[in-house]
């Protein structure tokens, strides 16, 4: 539910000129999703909106742009894609599951990619273990990489 809400947040915020968050809740509800002012507010920080200037003077809330991606990430994700089955996590453990024999060059992608927060990685045969310092930090990489599959 949460993940639908912020998809639908960010589509309202792509098409409409959102500009407070009581209008980004009425939208919300428009489309079935009964939220608090909190619960926008919450989403609107995770998201990371922006509030930027429209061309008629007022303000509404943007999409932030996207970083430029290093060759390694795009390497990564190419590979990530075709080698990967399934992804999970344990507390700050983050367990990426890839067909038979291709878990160390996933693995080996993985650490060229240079993700923040990852200590260290192992790769078996067809399993990796990514250590994150923090348990906020393996959810983030978690999230992202299941976004990729």
């Amino acid at each position: 539910m949460k993940s639908d809400r912020k998809k639908a947040i960010l589509d309202i915020v792509s098409t409409y000129e959102v500009d407070t968050q009581e209008t980004l809740q009425a939208l919300l509800l428009d489309r079935g999703f009964n939220v608090t002012q909190a619960t926008v507010s919450r989403d609107i920080k995770q998201l990371a909106l922006l509030k930027t200037m429209s061309p008629n003077g007022s303000y509404k809330y943007t999409i932030p742009p996207k970083p430029q991606e290093t060759s390694a990430r795009l390497s990564f994700k190419s590979l990530y894609t075709d080698s990967v089955v399934s992804i999970d996590r344990a507390i700050n453990i983050v367990v990426i599951k890839c067909y038979a024999g291709m878990a160390n060059a996933v693995c080996s992608k993985l650490d060229a990619a240079a993700y923040s927060g990852v200590v260290g990685t192992l790769a078996g045969d067809d399993t990796i273990f990514v250590l994150m310092r923090e348990e906020n930090d393996a959810k983030a990489l978690m999230d992202e990489l299941s976004d990729m599959l």
